[in-house]
């Protein structure tokens, strides 16, 4: 590779021609560029070094070489530093496994899976909701959301665009879930997305007032958010966003495990937008969850990058950002 040309620009001392005094003797001429060596004494190690300053092209030209070898070598090297787990964010990683694995085995064992009954019902009102907003953004006007106790959901709406609507409670509720997954890598940022979540919320109670079991799940849901929110400083609540967070990634499998496999009375979205756009209910319902897989391995992978803080960097963090009196 031919070296790369530079442009000296000297000082205007340096283009300025020397006085010369005519009582000087000449000076000795200075020394060919081939011989041009400086000694260096390393003060360390007491030896004497020569640095062959030769202006050779070559050797130019296998410098830059070496640079550029040595950037793509870094970069990539800091690349896989910057996904690299440490210490905590291995126990984030351990902790989302647990998860997922107890909520897949609670979910339809029989008389246990009752402990998971108020979060069944929360993750439904997510995807409840997530029904209602795209279809605000369509043009249909959300009538009510509903809860039942056989942790099904309804949506009331006229208008809007059903093949937009249909996919989004699992798709948008899956989308939600990995947000929270990205957010409990770090206290603050837990504490940042309670507050939206705590909006989401106040749009589900104005959609569903009228249904005393909504109104109940959103104010117990609430009630948790506020109560981790004071235990060391939000970081009880890094792990609940991240429980609601894989329940909600995950949820599309239940749903379609509970239709096709359990055959439960309430009917999937995916039999739903089977029988409108063809298909197979199996095949919609295998393509949302891998969709919803994609989006939660992207959350991972993005909160790997971004929150690199020990357990200890982000209690002080979490004290410092709307603190909590405990």
């Amino acid at each position: 590779m031919a070296p790369t040309p530079y442009l000296v620009v000297r000082s205007p001392l340096d283009l300025a021609a020397p006085r010369l005094d005519p009582t000087s003797q000449p000076a000795s001429a200075p020394p060919s560029p081939a011989s041009t060596n400086d000694r260096v004494h390393d003060l360390e190690s007491n030896h004497d070094y020569t640095l062959d300053s030769t202006p050779h092209p070559g050797k130019r030209a296998l410098a830059a070489s070496e640079l550029l070898a040595a950037g793509s070598t870094s970069g990539a090297s800091l690349a896989r530093r910057s996904l690299a787990p440490n210490d905590t964010q291995k126990v984030t990683l351990g902790v989302i496994a647990a998860y997922a694995v107890l909520i897949t085995i609670l979910w339809n064992v029989p008389v246990i899976h009752w402990v998971l009954w108020p979060f069944k019902l929360l993750v439904v009102a997510f995807h409840e909701f997530s029904h209602a907003v795209v279809g605000c953004c369509t043009g249909a006007k959300v009538k009510s959301i509903k809860l039942d106790p056989r942790e099904g959901g309804c949506t009331m709406m006229a208008g809007g665009i059903g093949a937009l609507t249909l996919p989004a409670g699992y798709l948008g509720s899956s989308l939600i879930g990995a947000l929270l997954v990205f957010c409990g890598f770090d206290v603050r940022a837990s504490k940042i997305a309670s507050l939206v979540v705590g909006v989401m919320f106040l749009l589900t109670l104005w959609w569903g007032k009228r249904d005393w079991l909504t109104i109940l799940t959103i104010l117990v849901a609430t009630g948790l958010i506020v109560a981790c929110w004071f235990i060391a400083h939000g970081v009880a609540l890094r792990f609940y966003m991240l429980f609601l967070g894989v329940m909600n990634s995950l949820y599309s499998l239940y749903d379609i495990c509970d239709d096709l496999i359990f055959r439960k009375v309430n009917e999937s979205d995916a039999s739903v937008f089977a029988k409108r756009y063809g298909g197979s209910s199996a095949c919609w319902g295998v393509l949302w969850f891998i969709i919803s897989l994609c989006f939660l391995a992207a959350g991972i992978v993005a909160g790997l990058a971004a929150f690199k803080d020990t357990f200890s960097q982000q209690a002080t963090t979490g004290s410092e950002f709307l603190p909590t009196r405990f």
